[in-house]
């Protein structure tokens, strides 16, 4: 039972972040785009990219353009990545678990679903798509801390946040992607007042835009935020942070049930990698390719995961 129950919590809280981190990434898009004169069909080509559903947007939508974009990835049904879909996905997977989730928990799942329900039940118009991803970020937010608060500090807490910090980890090599490898668009650029404009709405996406001028000189350094989003310990949405939290997760799993599995080899590989790097190393082996190489064995530890359950009967 405990495979089953785990299965359908790890997934509920991938998706529940994926809802959120979708909707991250639609802010970065959107932000980005409206600091350009022209070409912004680019910026939504790198952001379905880095979302992983561009050849699929193809099939729905012979033209690309900023608002079908965000449909797409807002609202639309036949897109499995989109933020509805990914709600109603966690929703499912928690109705499966109900009975291993608090109160407080399914409550904040389900009014989740409830009024993202209302608010994706149209096409959004472009002056209400900001208030719409705070409401995204609030609930998924909400449901994080109802769950955080209230459950035992047991095997199934350990798979939830580990399905949690697998997809923010993914999310944030993604939206760093976007800006550094995509949507830049002329080396000319770089330090100018709109490669600034730009890296700094990649900081706001992922909430860290005061926390990095605490952290950093004001001035944005793209070594200097590669580091923040990627080594800082301190960041609650870097990789490395990311990567302390699944060690420490799968570490009590492999604790309380005497038994190594492969995902545990890999999680302390990745890990032990981002504690010895430097953005030295990153920025002269290339971001994209490093963040690229990391997507990769980001994923292979979830299909390890999952491949996990049936060790946990």
């Amino acid at each position: 039972m405990l495979g089953r129950t785990a299965n359908g919590l790890y997934w509920m809280f991938r998706y529940i972040e994926r809802a959120e981190n979708i909707a991250r990434l639609v802010d970065a898009g959107q932000r980005m785009s409206l600091t350009r004169s022209g070409a912004v069909e680019d910026d939504w080509d790198g952001v379905l990219q880095s979302a992983g559903v561009r050849e699929a947007y193809n099939e729905v939508h012979s033209k690309l353009t900023g608002a079908d974009a965000i449909d797409y990835l807002m609202r639309d049904r036949s897109n499995p990545s989109s933020v509805m879909s990914c709600i109603e996905y966690g929703r499912n997977n928690a109705r499966m678990v109900r009975t291993a989730l608090t109160r407080e928990t399914w409550e904040a799942t389900n009014e989740c679903w409830i009024e993202l329900k209302t608010l994706l039940g149209r096409r959004l118009k472009t002056a209400e798509l900001p208030e719409t991803i705070d409401v995204i970020k609030r609930r998924a937010g909400l449901i994080r801390g109802a769950f955080h608060g209230s459950m035992l500090r047991n095997d199934l807490y350990n798979f939830a946040r580990i399905g949690t910090f697998i997809e923010r980890a993914d999310n944030t090599a993604r939206i760093l992607d976007v800006k550094y490898y995509v949507l830049l668009p002329s080396v000319s650029h770089v330090g100018s007042s709109l490669d600034n404009a730009q890296w700094e709405s990649i900081l706001r996406s992922v909430s860290a835009h005061r926390a990095y001028k605490w952290a950093y000189d004001p001035e944005y350094k793209p070594a200097n935020i590669a580091d923040f989003l990627i080594l800082n310990s301190q960041m609650p949405r870097s990789l490395a942070y990311c990567y302390d939290k699944i060690v420490s997760n799968i570490s009590y799993l492999a604790l309380e049930h005497d038994k190594r599995l492969p995902a545990h080899d890999t999680a302390d590989a990745i890990c032990a990698m981002l504690q010895k790097l430097t953005v030295k190393n990153i920025m002269d082996q290339g971001l994209h390719e490093f963040l690229e190489d990391f997507v990769s064995r980001n994923n292979k530890l979830g299909a390890e995961i999952s491949n996990g359950y049936r060790f946990y009967q």
